[in-house]
């Protein structure tokens, strides 16, 4: 299992260059001292680390060529002014705009001097620096950046006064520069974290159902029922240590995962075809296997240490234990954990942390139970002929899940060779095979020719059979519903219905023209950030676009869909296009902007309200 762990890392390595690639420059705002005087003067240094070969833009850069380095306190009750000085730059021919530049490489170190307001309370405050700046190397620039970086101020009567004195080489920013940027979009709503916890703690629960989890049951209540506990309290003990290691281990991996690929690293986990492949032919495996073909057992090794954990006992092995259940589970709860961590991370800054923790708790709760009340034991099924029917039908329902991976790596790789049709002719049929299975017509271990129909099988077959039929009317083109988030968009995608019943196309990566088609009809723009292994972004498109109210504002505005998470160089530029200007990476992601492209408003996820999003479509501007 440790080098399952180290191949998903690895194949994360594409998207961590990615993120690597949108953050050049890496900023800190340090304070000369960490107290201030009501009415006194306050000295920060802002440095700016800067990656090779890249270099930054001088705020005296002359017009006419990058975006320049402009840096702004944000304003604050305790601030009457401030003051920001720059390095001498380096000036120079500049091959990307035929004009001298002023840069800096490596290392610039700006200087704050701020004077506090006489009137200032004694409390803390945050001394805040907004930035926007552009970054280019000799070939090359990266659209315009916003960050911010921030330094506490403790605010006392009795601070000492130290001068403000200015080192050589050192020029004051002009004062135009130093007004606040204003944000790039609004901010998007946040989604309760109790919500979210919930969420995870649900996704924990049901990877209990896992091929890799469920059959873990029997080996760890073997494990509690073999120990002699001193007394109630010490099974207690135990059980929580052991629960312990499981929260620990997912927990931690979460952040660590989270630190080494940032959010935009992360987000794409979902869409990377090493990624997709890998989970894909997991779930093929443990399908073929719960089918027949062979039978999956744990490693001698992992028996090993838990016979170990088992005899060392004690506290360290109940820990012990939980760290190598989790371990062995990791290759099936994989694509959970991914999944809560993509959805994770545009969300506040302690979600990923929540997520995890909520996660392993569901999944570490039933087993927390179990050890607490082994006896609990003698009353869960008994093996019989249900067992290997549900063995049947798991098979046939991850073979689908796999098919989905498959679909993801097919629409990022843009082949296009498990169309819509064939992707539904496949489901219909898995899913009807466990259907026809219950049911007695497919000759399967579990079902003997002279077993009688009971109500249960009978009712299970008729709902996988009635949901296999349901999916025949979408190779026609009809709409599934809430399933079209999870299946290949129709060939004809690129359009959308409207209210008069004209098709509208989108335009596909496509801004430029876009923004030009606009200005010569005189209408807005709406540019759908999207994926084409994003399942939001497909709900939205098949269900939300095509009603009435929606499509009747689309049909008066120019529509353009920029692909993020492609593997091609158009889908990077579009990832930088949106990290730049927008300071997110979230998809689906709408913004409505004029032929000038000045932005009117922004749109951060899905919704279902469809009012919602025509008051969007109609910001006025």
């Amino acid at each position: 299992m440790r080098h399952i762990l180290l191949l998903f890392l690895c194949l994360a390595v594409p998207a961590a260059a990615q993120t690597k690639r949108l953050s050049p420059v890496v900023w800190k705002l340090e304070l000369d001292r960490a107290e201030a005087r009501p009415g006194g003067i306050a000295a920060a240094k802002l440095t700016a680390k800067i990656e090779e070969p890249w270099h930054l833009y001088s705020p005296t850069t002359p017009a006419g060529g990058p975006i320049v380095t402009t840096l702004a306190v944000e304003p604050n009750d305790a601030v009457e002014s401030a003051e920001i000085y720059r390095p001498n730059p380096v000036r120079k021919p500049d091959p990307n705009f035929n004009i001298d530049t002023e840069t800096y490489e490596k290392e610039a170190v700006f200087l704050i001097k701020v004077k506090l307001k006489a009137a200032a309370k004694e409390q803390p405050f945050d001394l805040t620096v907004n930035m926007r700046y552009q970054v280019c190397n000799e070939t090359q620039c990266l659209p315009p950046v916003r960050r911010s970086a921030s330094a506490t101020i403790n605010v006392r009567a009795s601070a000492q006064e130290i001068p403000f004195s200015l080192p050589a080489g050192y020029a004051m920013v002009a004062a135009a520069a130093q007004k606040t940027p204003p944000p790039s979009s609004p901010p998007a709503p946040k989604e309760s974290l109790g919500s979210f916890a919930l969420l995870a703690f649900t996704l924990g629960l049901a990877a209990i159902f896992t091929p890799c989890v469920f059959p873990m049951i029997p080996f760890t209540m073997t494990y509690f029922l073999n120990r002699r506990q001193a007394n109630r309290a010490d099974g207690v003990l135990q059980a929580a240590v052991f629960s312990l290691g499981i929260v620990l281990l997912f927990t931690s991996l979460g952040l660590l995962i989270t630190a080494l690929l940032g959010p935009f690293g992360v987000v794409q986990l979902g869409s990377n075809p090493w990624v997709n492949t890998f989970i894909a032919a997991i779930f093929f495996a443990l399908a073929i296997s719960l089918l027949g073909a062979f039978e999956i057992t744990l490693p001698s090794s992992l028996l090993t240490k838990m016979n170990a954990a088992s005899d060392r006992g004690g506290i360290l092995g109940s820990l012990l234990m939980g760290l190598t259940f989790s371990l062995t589970s990791f290759a099936c709860v994989g694509p959970f954990v991914g999944t809560l961590l993509a959805a994770s991370v545009q969300g506040d800054k302690v979600q990923p942390a929540i997520g995890m923790l909520a996660f392993s708790a569901g999944l570490a709760s039933p087993f927390f139970f179990l050890a607490l009340f082994p006896a609990a034991m003698s009353n869960l099924p008994k093996s019989g002929s249900w067992l290997p029917r549900v063995k049947i039908v798991m098979g046939f329902v991850l073979l689908a899940m796999a098919l989905k991976y498959v679909s993801n790596i097919d629409q990022v790789m843009q082949w296009n060779f498990l169309t819509r049709e064939r992707f539904l002719a496949a489901w219909a049929v898995l899913f009807a095979l466990p259907g026809l299975y219950l049911l007695g017509f497919l000759r399967m271990e579990g079902v003997k020719p002279e077993a009688e129909l009971g109500p249960g099988r009978a009712i299970a077959g008729a709902v996988f059979l009635i949901f296999s039929l349901s999916l025949l009317p979408g190779m026609a083109g009809g709409k599934l519903g809430d399933l079209e988030a999870y299946i290949p968009l129709a060939a004809e995608g690129s359009t959308v219905s409207s209210a008069s019943g004209r098709k509208l196309t989108w335009m596909k990566n496509q801004y430029q023209e876009a923004l030009a088609l606009a200005k010569r009809e005189n209408k807005r723009v709406l540019v759908n950030f999207t994926g084409y292994a994003c399942t939001n972004c497909h709900w939205m498109k098949a269900n939300m676009f095509p009603r009435p109210e929606v499509a009747a504002e689309l049909e008066n505005m120019v529509l353009v869909e920029l692909y993020t998470d492609g593997s091609d160089a158009v889908s990077e530029k579009n990832q930088e296009f949106q990290n730049g200007k927008f300071a997110t990476v979230a998809i689906p992601f709408y913004v409505v902007m004029d032929g000038d492209e000045k932005v009117l408003a922004t749109f951060p996820r899905l919704t279902r309200n469809a009012q919602e999003f025509v008051a969007f479509l109609r910001t006025p501007g």
